[in-house]
């Protein structure tokens, strides 16, 4: 079901997985999304498989590629809406949740929901699934404040979960998220550790020490790991060539992206589109 508010759009899905095909996620792929999977459902995003261990929430951002692999799992929500309705960057300071749940380069952003976190979400999607049902002039409002609290209560659970909510480490949390959301805006552009120091005023020795504290890779790895990410989605999913994504990821040497993708992977740019 989708609301249209003017150019905001918000929808969601209730389903069993055959009514969540390839289709139906290709028209929403440049909408932000949460899902709502129930313990042991299996998804596959981007090019990771994953099965949860309990209740889970998943926050996808636009042009990650998302694909369910089980069908006897009923439970299943999809939440998606474009930037128009609520857009994360924007809205930052009210919700803390860029570069935490959106944005996030050190990991796929899962938040694993305890029995009373569960019922909890589950409540909330139940009040969202009737709002959708509604035609007044509070239903636009009333989806946006419930999305936010799905948004709120995620990055309150997701602090705790990775012992970063006490005050004394909040200088710790903000440095996380600045820097993930500098790698996420400019890892085409920027692809050195010196480069992200620049952005964050402090030295790439200091950077990577503050990194040691929240992440086991180094910002090294993370810039790579992203810009990676993309290559493969460009390879996958696009028809450009090698030489036009090097372009694209701000390689003037194509013959150096193809030896860098390949080292990375173990397989070449075109042994990888070749899987796909």
């Amino acid at each position: 079901m989708l609301k249209e508010f003017s150019f905001k759009q918000f929808g969601n899905f209730r389903f069993a997985h055959d009514e969540l095909n390839g289709s139906s996620l290709a028209s929403i792929e440049e909408h932000i999304k949460i899902l709502f999977l129930p313990k042991c459902a299996r998804v596959r995003v981007d090019f990771q498989e994953f099965q949860m261990e309990t209740d889970s929430l998943l926050f996808i951002n636009p042009k990650a590629i998302l694909k369910p692999i089980d069908t006897e799992y009923s439970g299943e929500c999809l939440i998606y809406f474009n930037r128009d309705f609520y857009c994360v960057e924007i809205h930052d300071q009210e919700v803390a949740c860029d570069g935490i749940l959106y944005n996030n380069v050190f990991e796929v952003p899962f938040v694993k929901l305890d029995e009373s976190q569960s019922l909890d979400i589950q409540n909330i999607l139940r009040q969202i699934q009737t709002e959708m049902e509604n035609e007044d002039a509070n239903t636009e409002e009333m989806l946006r404040i419930l999305l936010k609290l799905i948004i709120l209560k995620s990055t309150r659970i997701w602090k705790l979960q990775h012992q970063l909510s006490e005050k004394e480490q909040q200088p710790d949390v903000q440095f996380l998220r600045r820097f993930s959301k500098l790698v996420e805006q400019h890892y085409k552009t920027h692809h050195t550790v010196a480069d992200y120091a620049d952005m964050l005023f402090v030295t790439p020795k200091n950077l990577s020490k503050k990194i040691s504290l929240v992440s086991k890779e180094t910002p090294n790895d993370i810039i790579k790991n992203r810009i990676i990410l993309e290559s493969k989605r460009l390879l996958a999913h696009t028809a450009l060539t090698v030489k036009e994504i090097a372009y694209a990821l701000n390689y003037e040497d194509d013959a150096y992206f193809v030896r860098f993708f390949t080292k990375s992977t173990g397989l070449s740019p075109l042994s990888f589109r070749k899987q796909f």
